[in-house]
C-alpha cells in the first residue's frame, strides 16, 4: 500500500477519524522498562500492518485499517494492570511481548467510538524509566531515533515510535516488508544526541512530525526511522 501522505493534509482531515489504541500493561509491582515499553509498541504496530486480518483483501481489520490510514494515523496508548488488563486481551487484536513489555494493539476504532473495556483505561500514568542505559544500538538493523530535545510522557513516546516504525514500513518493498517480518520485526529504540540528530532530520529518512494533539507542538520533529534498506 502507498503512504497516505501521498495525498494532500485537507483530504485526511476530511475524512473520518480513527485511532490506533495501544495498551500498555503496567503492574505497579513489576513496571516494563522506558526503552522496551517504546520498542514493544513500535513491533506492535508493525504486527497489526502485517497481519492477514489488515491485508487480506477481505479481512476482518481491512477496511477500518484502510480506513484510519486515509486519514491522520492517530494513536492513542493507555495503561492498564490486573483486571483491566485481562479485560483488554479479551477483546480483538494481538498481543506483543518484549523483554519486560507487554503491549496489545487493537484494529482502528473511530474516534469516539472506543470500546468501553478500552475508553475507560487510563492515558495517563505511564511515567516508566530504564534501570540502567540501553546498550548502544546496532546500525545493522532499524533504530527508530527519538529527538534529543522534546520531553515525552512514556505513552506518548510509544505512539510516537510506532509512527516512525509506520512511515518505515510504508516505504519499503514487499520484498523487505517480508524480510523484516520474518526477522520478527527487530529493532532498537534511542534518543539521538543533538548533532546526530541535525544530520537525520535532512538524511531524508522518514521522519515523523507530530500533529500537536497532545503534550507537544504541532509541527514537532519526534522520530527519524533510520532503516538500512532506506539509506540513500
Amino acid at each position: 500500500m502507498s503512504s497516505p501522505f501521498q495525498h494532500e493534509a485537507v483530504d485526511r482531515d476530511a475524512a473520518p477519524q480513527y485511532v490506533l489504541p495501544l495498551v500498555v500493561r503496567i503492574e505497579r509491582e513489576a513496571p516494563p522498562a522506558r526503552t522496551d515499553a517504546l520498542q514493544t509498541a513500535a513491533r506492535a504496530v508493525l504486527t497489526l500492518l502485517s497481519d492477514e486480518r489488515a491485508t487480506d483483501e477481505d479481512g476482518e481489520w481491512t477496511e477500518v485499517v484502510h480506513a484510519w490510514q486515509d486519514a491522520r494515523i492517530r494513536k492513542v496508548v493507555r495503561r492498564a494492570r490486573r483486571g483491566e488488563w485481562r479485560r483488554a486481551e479479551a477483546l480483538p487484536g494481538i498481543t506483543v511481548t518484549g523483554e519486560t513489555a507487554e503491549v496489545r494493539v487493537f484494529p482502528p476504532v473511530p474516534l469516539d467510538g472506543w470500546p468501553k473495556d478500552l475508553a475507560k483505561l487510563q492515558v495517563s500514568g505511564t511515567e516508566l524509566d530504564d534501570p540502567e542505559p540501553p546498550p548502544p544500538a546496532d546500525p545493522a538493523h532499524p533504530v527508530l531515533w527519538m529527538a534529543p530535545d522534546i520531553t515525552m510522557s512514556a505513552g506518548k513516546a510509544m505512539a510516537q515510535a510506532g509512527h516512525g516504525a509506520q512511515l518505515a514500513w510504508w516505504d519499503l518493498s514487499p520484498e523487505e516488508r517480508r524480510a523484516w517480518r520474518e526477522a520478527g520485526f527487530r529493532l532498537a529504540v534511542r534518543t539521538a544526541t543533538p548533532a546526530t540528530w541535525r544530520g537525520l532530520t535532512g538524511s531524508g529518512l522518514p521522519l515523523v512530525r507530530d500533529a500537536g494533539f497532545t503534550e507537544i507542538a504541532p509541527g514537532s520533529a519526534t522520530v527519524v526511522a533510520d532503516v538500512p534498506a532506506l539509506r540513500g
